[in-house]
């Protein structure tokens, strides 16, 4: 039974990843579709290139996933299984709502919900959640607002006298570079949470020793190639929130966000610190399109993406505990993979009717 839980777990895990990687993409191509430096295909199709590539780049993440979190001593497979369809879920009902919630909070309070309700409060490391959490969940995108703000007044301030027409050319093409980076920093981040929590299952069951320094190779591989998929798969209902409903940005605002963003990732991913790529570049974003003057920025929009953010951890957790009531029925674990193939279903469904909706923006 506990080979089939491990199976199990690495499965889900990894179609978490999937849905991570379509909830996400408009982390990376959001700005560069909507001031058209690159087409929605080229866009996404490069983005999960470099996302596969950046899985590569580190692993300090990982192991904060696996060790900072939960204690491994204290947790089974069943929790963590029940956790990632928390996670999945949350992941799932913001994507039909077209809000660019974090993946990262939605696992890890999923993982720590279910953990919560098996064993009880002290079973999650408390203090690596503030820590490593909720105040980098804080600052990223506060950081990313000035970082933006300020990096497209000095753009500004330098191009004050060229032309607007030769201007938008110039970072358009600009944009590629800094979209790839962007690309390349969500995949050394993102993919690595995946990493981590198969990493955790692994140390749960036996098969990995504690102190692990990387995960083992199949597991960056698996990791990265489904977030891969999961981003050309495309969310296009998040993609165009971010591009055009809080602000609507141009070239060289576009190219402020996307550098202040990937910088940002950058430097947390080395640190092992699992900040929401998501709440990073919309913090990024609002801060170039702000440069234009306050009123320029869709507050209402932002306030109900900032609800979603606060909502995350806790509805996650709520419902990853609920998935971890439904593990101690008879043959509870296959109840709960069968219970991710039906939100899996419903995913293909869903975006087949959106992709049909939305046609104008593949063109």
């Amino acid at each position: 039974m506990e080979d089939f839980s491990l199976i199990a777990v690495v499965a889900v895990a990894l179609f978490f990843d999937f849905t991570n990687g379509f909830h996400d993409t408009a982390n990376a191509v959001a700005t560069s579709i909507s001031t058209r430096a690159l087409t929605p295909r080229t866009a996404v199709l490069l983005a999960a290139i470099l996302n596969f590539a950046g899985a590569f780049a580190s692993f300090a993440v990982a192991a904060t996933i696996a060790k900072g979190i939960v204690n491994p001593d204290s947790i089974t497979l069943s929790v963590i299984l029940a956790g990632l369809v928390g996670a999945i879920t949350w992941n799932l009902i913001t994507w039909f709502l077209g809000l660019p919630s974090s993946s990262s909070h939605a696992l890890i309070g999923g993982v720590a919900g279910s953990a919560i309700a098996a064993s009880g409060l002290d079973v999650v490391n408390w203090n690596g959640i503030v820590d490593k959490v909720v105040i980098p969940g804080i600052l990223s995108p506060t950081l990313g607002f000035a970082i933006a703000f300020a990096l497209i007044i000095g753009v500004v301030w330098v191009i004050r006298r060229r032309s607007p027409a030769r201007v938008n050319r110039v970072f358009r093409r600009a944009q590629i570079v800094s979209g790839s980076f962007v690309a390349f920093t969500h995949g050394t981040n993102d993919a690595q949470k995946t990493m981590g929590i198969i990493a955790l299952a692994l140390v749960v069951s036996g098969n990995l020793e504690a102190d692990f320094s990387r995960p083992p190779l199949w597991v960056i591989v698996s990791a990265a190639l489904a977030m891969a998929l999961g981003t050309y798969a495309g969310g296009w209902r998040i993609i165009k929130t971010m591009g055009t409903r809080i602000a609507k940005i141009d070239p060289p605002q576009g190219f402020a966000a996307q550098t202040a963003c990937a910088g940002i990732l950058w430097t947390t991913a080395h640190y092992g610190l699992p900040v929401s790529t998501t709440q990073t570049i919309t913090g990024c974003v609002m801060g170039a399109g702000a440069s234009k003057g306050f009123s320029a920025v869709r507050w209402g929009i932002a306030g109900n993406i900032a609800i979603a953010w606060v909502l995350t951890l806790p509805a996650a957790g709520l419902v990853g505990a609920l998935m971890e009531s439904v593990t101690k029925l008879p043959a509870g674990d296959l109840i709960v993979v069968v219970l991710a193939g039906a939100i899996a279903a419903t995913a293909f469904v869903a975006r087949r009717y959106e992709t049909r909706r939305l046609v104008p923006m593949h063109a």
